[in-house]
């Protein structure tokens, strides 16, 4: 049996999660009426990564015979300054989201709930992984911003990223 302040935290989670992936569905509208279509697609598998996050969190509170139970979902930012606003957004919102995860670790800890802990070391390791993805765009976008051929190189390169789910969630 799921302990019910870790249940509720997760819930809460699904909703953060699911917020994520509303968010970079906007930025990929945003990218896609500004004519780039590859940052459009990078922005799409982040919507899809959020949506399996939040998937997982809710098959866990199934699997430990929680109740889930969502929310409304805030409306999203739909408009930037430009593409190095986005991933400075994107940086920070990653960066909210870590804060989240680790306060969900604090509570199973406290609550001795060893097989959250346990379940909850990936996401710990997911956003490690997020954090310096977005760091490492908006560090390139920094580098090139404003030169067409730079923009035009890294929008190639970000239109080729596809959503491949980790191969311990296909199990």
């Amino acid at each position: 049996m799921m302990n019910k302040r870790v249940e509720e935290a997760i819930n809460e989670q699904i909703n953060a999660e699911l917020y994520s992936a509303y968010i970079y569905a906007s930025m990929a509208a945003y990218f896609q009426a500004e004519g780039l279509p590859g940052f459009a697609n990078w922005m799409r598998v982040q919507f899809e990564e959020e949506q399996f996050h939040a998937f997982k969190f809710f098959d866990w509170i199934c699997e430990r015979g929680g109740r889930v139970l969502l929310k409304a979902i805030e409306g999203p930012q739909t408009v930037w300054k430009d593409a190095v606003d986005v991933f400075e957004t994107t940086l920070n919102h990653e960066r909210h989201v870590t804060s989240l995860i680790n306060n969900l670790m604090s509570i199973a800890i406290e609550e001795k709930d060893y097989a959250s802990v346990n379940f909850l070391q990936w996401y710990v390791n997911e956003q490690v992984e997020e954090e310096a993805n977005a760091t490492k765009i908006l560090d390139e976008l920094r580098m090139v911003y404003g030169n067409g051929h730079g923009m035009l190189m890294l929008d190639r390169e970000l239109g080729a990223r596809v959503f491949t789910p980790p191969a311990a969630a296909a199990e």
